[in-house]
């Protein structure tokens, strides 16, 4: 009975949900067809973008999938620390890194959340030009990638917490997005 005490709690689900993040966010589509840049930043960026969406979604469902949204967000900056330390970022400046991270993380959301909650399509364009399309505007991509997070809200809210929490997470196909002339 006591041994229950110090036993650890699998994080399976919350895995196998940043695992479903990461790999949308990795779909080539999004950096042929939809401009981004396929760099660290770029692929950090896209990951952010589907953490954000999929947190929104979440958000107001109770005390149970708030402790599992924040494992998943935990999960995520283990895995940036990871990262960092793979690529040989120093110890003492991985979490000066990682900090930086973070507040990326929240400006973005400060900056997307808004106009998906909105629908604003032509304000979510403008956030994603100057945080991912920063080096040259790319107008008709952002706005294609606006349409997309859009669609995406619209996918997740339509999903059940229980069923995004178990990592069957119905993306939209970005391939339907990357011709659509705005």
């Amino acid at each position: 009975m006591i041994f229950g005490l110090f036993r650890r709690r699998s994080r399976d689900a919350e895995h196998r949900v940043y695992c479903e993040i990461v790999a949308q966010a990795r779909q080539p589509v999004f950096y042929t067809d939809f401009l981004v840049p396929d760099t660290i930043d770029g692929r950090f960026d896209l990951i952010i973008v589907h953490a954000v969406l999929f947190f929104r979604r979440l958000r107001g469902e109770g005390k149970d999938v708030a402790e599992f949204s924040q494992a998943v967000f935990d999960l995520f900056f283990e895995d940036m620390d990871a990262s960092l330390r793979e690529m040989g970022v120093s110890d003492t400046r991985v979490p000066k890194k990682v900090k930086v991270m973070g507040e990326a993380f929240y400006g973005r959301a400060d900056a997307y959340i808004p106009a998906i909650d909105e629908g604003d399509a032509e304000a979510l364009s403008e956030a994603l030009g100057r945080n991912i399309f920063t080096d040259a505007p790319e107008p008709l991509a952002q706005m294609r990638l606006a349409h997309y997070m859009l669609q995406t809200a619209k996918d997740l809210d339509a999903q059940t917490a229980d069923v995004l929490r178990k990592g069957d997470i119905s993306w939209p196909d970005p391939e339907r997005f990357k011709e659509m002339p705005f």
